[in-house]
């Protein structure tokens, strides 16, 4: 509730005309009963014909001003709503965005979709326009409490003693409801995640012929979201008759008890009319009170859930001085590196030292830890032992933009966005990249001759996740990002897997014409790393085996073996 208030506070100088818009339109409709007293007392049992066109007036002219201070209040509500949801919704996104890696680990897209998606809209709806009618509602009351004592005391008691039951039954309802849209919102991000995975791997299930499985699964998810909703609905239909019932108990009462007060003489009949009119206005607050709260626990529910992922903290801590460089050599070194995650051990003891401009070659195994050491070289985990260091700096010293932003990564597993080829190249700096660097940057890559064929050339937009191109295609406009960027330190995660061999030995040439630039090639494929200054052979997170092409052929060992897997049969 804190972190919501912050947000709303920072509007409360619009807060303030909401408000005084709803009470002075509070104001004119309660005065619009008075006026009707005046027109049965004076007008039509007084005989003061004369005052019926001043009183229709005026009473027309109180509807105009309330219909109009009704309407900014509602608009006001409208756009502090926005605002609030629009600055949550950025501060969501902009958290979620500076987390470290195993934050994703731990929440799924289908959640985080939901959080910045409807869980925000329901807490817009709470502090804008809701917000405002639960706060008329009880100034409503109020005022027309204060009106009715005025004309009967009496008659009065019978609205108070009603009420009380009506919140007892609101305030049930609202426990009910808090717990329902709790789990709710839990079922929502479950479903969401289902919906997001099957659609994203829509072309695995095809293959696999999965579709009866995938639907069967979804059916589960969204027969919970089913009947978590049925659950809340029942709630609101198990109380909402009472509260209808309680209101149209008031309306009986007062009219029965107001009917003896005239007859008595204790009060007049115009004061009876009035009093009903007061009634009848107050039956509102009441009869929607069930609805706003509804609609109040669901964002309440919802603001818990997104300060659950605002709570979470990166597990990358910030250097109280960052380091920031101007120049950046390339120098890597890795010095008695451990990586643990849980209690599974990751990499073990691994050292080794990459002058600025040299190639160091990395092979192993599955699962052996060759992309760990990307992953701790771009900072995205911190080692759990030893220190990584970039021309003599310990990375976890370093601005963590400095950092990356020497870096140019062409990961394995490509992504590419929904947008124009040149885009997904220049990766948001169209700004600063001219087509006379994108074009040799695709040139490099070997991937100038295909995009030169397709529609647009580099203007064509590719769709979703690179749909539409071959996993070659993908791989090269991968490279071409990286190779413009134009870092000092590049790394070729299996960059080159699904390249093959005579656009892989066109790369491999290209890349040795990129002089001063440190690089980083980790592969499954000896011709990728053959011509590194080193090779590291990775074993069950430990270096097995290091040196040279030459010199590792020599020792026949695990490089060795792969050699002759890969190559045995031609050399001899």
């Amino acid at each position: 509730m804190k972190q919501l208030l912050r947000y709303m506070l920072k509007y409360w100088y619009l807060y303030l005309l909401a408000g005084g818009s709803l009470i002075l339109g509070v104001v004119m409709d309660v005065a619009s009963p008075l006026i009707t007293e005046r027109i049965v007392d004076d007008v039509i049992i007084g005989g003061k014909r004369e005052l019926m066109v001043w009183l229709l007036i005026l009473l027309l002219g109180l509807g105009i001003g309330k219909g109009i201070f009704k309407y900014l209040e509602e608009f006001i509500g409208d756009v502090i709503g926005v605002s609030v949801g629009r600055d949550i919704r950025r501060d969501l996104f902009d958290h979620i965005e500076k987390m470290s890696v195993d934050f994703f680990d731990q929440f799924g897209v289908g959640e985080l979709m939901s959080r910045i998606g409807r869980d925000v809209d329901r807490v817009w709806d709470a502090a804008g326009y809701l917000g405002l009618l639960c706060a008329e509602a009880v100034v409503h009351t109020v005022f027309v409490i204060v009106c009715m004592l005025r004309i009967s005391p009496v008659l009065t008691l019978i609205p108070v003693c009603i009420m009380p039951a009506v919140a007892w039954i609101a305030v049930r309802l609202e426990k009910k409801l808090d717990q329902g849209y709790d789990e709710l919102s839990e079922i929502t991000a479950e479903l969401n995640t289902v919906a997001e995975e099957n659609l994203a791997g829509v072309r695995t299930v095809k293959a696999f012929s999965r579709e009866e499985y995938e639907m069967e699964k979804f059916r589960r998810h969204n027969g919970q979201y089913y009947d978590r909703n049925m659950a809340i609905d029942k709630a609101m239909a198990d109380h909402d008759p009472a509260i209808s019932f309680l209101t149209k108990l008031l309306l009986v009462f007062s009219v029965t008890v107001g009917g003896i007060l005239v007859v008595n003489d204790k009060i007049s009949l115009g004061q009876l009319s009035a009093f009903m009119g007061y009634a009848n206005n107050i039956v509102w607050p009441m009869e929607i009170l069930g609805w706003v709260t509804n609609a109040l626990a669901a964002g309440l529910a919802s603001m818990k859930k997104i300060n659950k992922i605002m709570s979470e903290s990166s597990q990358l801590p910030a250097a109280q001085n960052p380091v920031k460089p101007e120049k950046i050599e390339g120098h890597v070194c890795f010095s008695h590196v451990d990586f643990q995650v849980q209690d599974k051990q990751i990499l073990s003891d691994i050292s080794f030292d990459l002058p600025a401009g040299k190639t160091l070659g990395v092979m192993g195994m599955t699962g052996s830890g060759k992309t760990t050491l990307v992953q701790l070289l771009q900072r995205l985990y911190d080692v759990t032992g030893g220190a990584v260091f970039i021309d003599g700096m310990d990375i976890r010293e370093m601005d963590l933009h400095t950092l990356r932003g020497c870096q140019a990564l062409v990961a394995q597993d490509v992504f590419l966005f929904s947008d124009t080829v040149r885009d997904n190249i220049a990766i948001g700096r169209r700004k600063e990249m001219e087509q006379l660097e994108i074009i040799p940057a695709g040139q490099m890559a070997d991937a100038d001759e295909f995009i030169q064929r397709l529609p647009q050339k580099y203007e064509t937009v590719i769709g979703e996740r690179g749909v539409g191109l071959s996993g070659g295609q993908k791989q090269r406009i991968s490279m071409a990002r990286a190779f413009v960027r134009k870092a000092p330190i590049l790394i070729l995660d299996d960059a080159t897997s699904a390249l093959d061999m005579e656009t892989e030995r066109q790369v491999q040439r290209n890349l040795k014409q990129m002089e001063g630039m440190t690089k980083i090639i980790i592969a499954h494929r000896i011709s990728s790393v053959r011509n590194a200054d080193e090779i590291l052979v990775l074993q069950d997170g430990r270096i097995a085996e290091r040196g040279t092409h030459e010199s590792l052929l020599a020792q026949k060992g695990r490089y060795y073996e792969t050699w002759m897997a890969q190559y045995g049969e031609i050399s001899t």
